[in-house]
C-alpha cells in the first residue's frame, strides 16, 4: 500500500485464486491462479479481493453458518483508487514459508444459466478458440479451424473433459511450494493416477501434513453435509485452498463464491448426484470424496 492511498471505513460491518505468500517482512505476494490485479494486500492480516456482489453475499450468510470455520472471515467492502473489493482475512498469516495449492471442487465450473446465455446469444470466440488450440492444436473441428473461433458453452465443456473435474470432481488448479516457483501445470492432470502423483509430491510424502489434511477434510464434510448455506447453494466455481508450512501446521478453507448462487426454492442439492442439465447439481461432495479418497490411499498401510 502505498503512502498517499486512502482506505474508506468498510461499507458493511463484519482467495482463493490469489495465493499470497509470506517469506518475510514486508510481505510478498505471489498470485497463481485468477485474474491479475484481482488481489491486494491489506491492514492487519487482510486480504482485498475485487468486489463482487455475489461473492459479497454469499460471504454475508456464510458468516451466520455453521460453514464459517472454513471459510475467510468477512469484514465487509473498502475501497482503494475507486475501485471496491471485499475485505476479508488473509489466510496465510499465521504460516511460515507456506506452501499452497488450490484445488476447484465440483464436477463442472460452469453455471447452467452460462450455458443457457451461451446458446441463446451464440457468439463465436476467438479468444477461446486460441486457448483451446494452445493446449489441443486437434481440438477444434474443421468448421472452428476455418472460423478461427468456437463457441463459448463448446469451449466451456471441452475444457472440463481434458481434467480431473469430470472423472473425479476436483481438479488441481495451482501450487506454490515453499520457496519454489508457482506451478499451473495441471490442465491435463485427469487420472487418479495423476493425481495421485501430484498430491504426493505437493505434500512431499510427510505423513503428518497428510493426516492433518485429512483430518481438516473429513471435519469440513461432515459441516457441508448438516450446512444450511450448502444445501440451498449451487457451488460452481469454487476452490479448496490447502495450506502447510515446515512446522506441520495446516489448514483448508473454501474459497472463491463469485458463481455459487442460490436455489429457488423449494429446491435443495445433495451434491454428488451426477450432474443432467436442470437438475443444479454441482457434484462438490462428490469431488470432496474422491479428494478424501485419494489421500488416505497416500498413507501406509499398517
Amino acid at each position: 500500500m502505498t503512502k498517499n492511498t486512502t482506505w474508506k471505513k468498510p461499507k458493511t460491518p463484519g482467495n482463493l485464486h490469489a495465493l499470497s505468500v509470506q517469506h518475510k517482512k514486508p510481505q510478498q505476494w505471489v498470485q497463481v491462479v485468477g485474474h491479475a490485479g484481482s488481489f491486494h494486500a491489506g491492514d492487519c492480516g487482510m486480504l482485498l479481493k475485487r468486489f463482487c456482489e455475489g461473492e459479497q453475499r454469499c460471504l454475508q450468510r456464510l458468516m451466520e453458518d455453521a460453514l464459517r470455520p472454513f471459510v475467510p472471515a468477512y469484514h465487509g467492502v473498502v475501497q482503494r483508487a475507486e475501485q471496491d473489493y471485499n475485505m476479508m482475512d488473509d489466510l496465510l498469516t499465521h504460516f511460515n514459508s507456506p506452501s499452497i495449492m488450490d484445488c476447484k471442487m465440483g464436477s463442472r465450473t460452469y453455471l447452467e444459466e452460462e450455458l443457457l446465455k451461451a446458446r441463446e446469444r451464440p457468439q463465436p470466440r476467438k479468444d477461446m478458440f486460441e486457448k483451446m488450440v494452445a493446449v489441443d492444436p486437434e481440438a477444434p473441428t474443421a468448421q472452428e479451424r476455418a472460423q478461427q473461433a468456437v463457441l463459448k458453452t463448446r469451449y466451456m465443456q471441452w475444457r472440463e473433459t481434458l481434467s480431473s473435474t469430470t472423472t473425479l470432481g476436483f481438479r488441481i488448479e495451482g501450487v506454490k511450494k515453499t520457496e519454489g516457483m508457482c506451478n499451473t501445470n495441471f490442465k491435463r492432470t485427469k487420472s487418479r493416477e495423476q493425481v495421485m502423483e501430484a498430491l504426493k509430491d505437493f505434500v512431499d510424502c510427510n505423513i503428518q501434513i497428510l493426516r492433518g489434511y485429512l483430518k481438516r477434510l473429513k471435519e469440513l464434510r461432515m459441516v457441508l453435509e448438516t450446512s444450511d448455506f450448502f444445501r440451498t447453494y449451487e457451488v460452481v466455481g469454487s476452490s479448496l485452498l490447502f495450506v502447510h508450512d515446515g512446522t506441520g501446521k495446516v489448514g483448508v478453507w473454501m474459497i472463491d463464491f463469485g458463481k455459487t448462487v442460490p436455489l429457488p426454492p423449494p429446491l435443495t442439492l445433495d451434491h454428488r448426484t451426477p450432474w443432467v442439465e436442470g437438475n443444479r447439481e454441482d457434484g462438490y461432495l462428490w469431488g470432496l470424496d474422491n479428494l478424501i479418497d485419494i489421500l488416505s490411499s497416500l498413507l501406509p498401510v499398517t
